[in-house]
């Protein structure tokens, strides 16, 4: 027999070393089928009553078609499907999470505003497109993409949080691929339009999670008023309090919910300040809370009836916005019982009379987080429909540009 020569086995290694390599980054394939089981069976034995919106023939007919065809689509086409199926339970807490997943994002966030999708969020590498605002992406009208997103979005209540929700999937690129709205799935071409209307094409690319996350590369529109200034080294950076300048109000930021025992201690710091320094009304700002524990929050409120100084009749005031979410929503609709505050701003992004208190399971194979409602709450007269605000006021998209807080100025300028 005759013996290989160096270069020969040279060659060998090479090739195997190619193989291992490939076979390396091969990726498993996920058992979607046992996912799809466990998804059905779980939501049907955890939430409190799923089929309150769909038939559960109905439901059962769309999950079978899903199971069916689960061996010829690509992961997030399935995610996309039981995406679909998720909204037709009609339950804003009751959703398809992509915490989970290894998403990708395209660097910039829009919101709709005026009628129109703004850039509110960028990175700094283009911050030249900071509010304007985005007509097409790969060519498709920003309506068509926008109308394709809306039907997919999870942790939608009502038509606020609709709008909210879109928003905030429009830069997922596995997404936007999987609606066939771009042509390759790690970048796009963006088209927006200035307010002189002249047209700018970007080619944007998606980055990772941990990309998109940090801070520094981006930067995005704040606002605010001269008359509250947010005190340094707050105990908690999403909840904190500080007198409004020139009156005798003091303004609570709540964009989140802490502890019970941390609210209960923040609770007497507050009312203590207000008895000491005789505060007569309270804005409470809830309009970037996206919810939390409903009886924290409560906590809150049984500290504020202690604050006698307060003009309980015509000094409280509770802001709130479309993003005003789940157990924000309802301690909001609380606030305006218990407290007798007068709710400021825009309708809320979800509805405090449904179906809440969101808990979730993970599907074992794909790692795709479910979650679903475990309670009903009917906090209000009107049914499946957004708390309105009392006093209506909206944020006007100049003050906005000019990092001017409309609701607050006009809030304020009343006092």
């Amino acid at each position: 027999m005759k013996l290989l020569n160096k270069k020969s086995i040279y060659y060998i290694i090479i090739i195997c070393s190619i193989c291992n390599v490939s076979v390396a980054q091969t990726s498993k394939k996920i058992d979607w089928k046992n996912d799809l089981e466990i998804y059905k069976k779980g939501l049907e034995q955890k939430h409190i009553e799923v089929y309150h919106s769909i038939t559960k023939e109905d439901f059962a007919n769309e999950w079978q078609k899903i199971y069916n065809s689960s061996d010829t689509l690509n992961d997030f086409e399935i995610i996309l499907k039981l995406m679909r199926l998720t909204r037709r339970i009609n339950d804003g807490h009751t959703s398809v999470s992509l915490r989970n997943i290894p998403l990708h994002r395209f660097p910039l966030e829009v919101n709709f505003i005026d009628g129109k999708w703004r850039v509110v969020k960028v990175s700094s590498k283009h911050s030249n497109l900071l509010k304007l605002s985005l007509t097409a992406i790969d060519d498709i009208p920003i309506d068509e993409v926008s109308a394709k997103v809306s039907e997919v979005a999870q942790f939608v209540e009502n038509q606020y949080s609709q709008k909210i929700r879109t928003g905030e999937y429009l830069n997922i690129s596995e997404l936007l691929f999987a609606l066939h709205i771009t042509k390759k799935v790690d970048k796009a071409v963006f088209t927006f339009l200035d307010d002189n209307k002249q047209e700018i094409k970007v080619t944007l690319k998606a980055v990772d999670k941990d990309a998109s996350n940090k801070a520094s590369d981006f930067i995005h529109l704040t606002t605010g008023v001269a008359e509250i200034i947010k005190p340094n080294d707050p105990a908690f950076p999403y909840l904190w309090f500080t007198p409004i300048k020139n009156t005798k109000a003091l303004y609570i930021n709540f964009e989140s919910y802490p502890t019970f025992e941390d609210m209960q201690v923040f609770g007497e710091t507050l009312v203590n300040y207000i008895a000491t320094n005789h505060i007569q009304k309270v804005i409470i700002d809830m309009r970037n809370n996206g919810g939390g524990d409903l009886y924290v929050g409560v906590v809150l409120a049984y500290a504020l009836n202690l604050a006698d100084s307060i003009d309980w009749k015509n000094g409280m005031f509770l802001l709130t916005s479309n993003k005003t979410f789940s157990a924000a929503t309802s301690n909001a609709a609380l606030f305006k019982q218990l407290l007798n505050a007068k709710i400021v701003g825009e309708p809320t992004g979800s509805n405090p009379n449904g179906y809440q208190d969101m808990d979730s399971f993970t599907l074992p194979n794909s790692k795709l987080v479910i979650t679903y409602s475990k309670r009903l709450f009917q906090l209000s007269e009107k049914l499946n429909a957004a708390l309105q605000p009392d006093i209506l006021i909206k944020q006007k998209k100049n003050d906005l540009f000019d990092n001017i807080d409309t609701v607050l100025r006009v809030l304020i300028s009343r006092f």
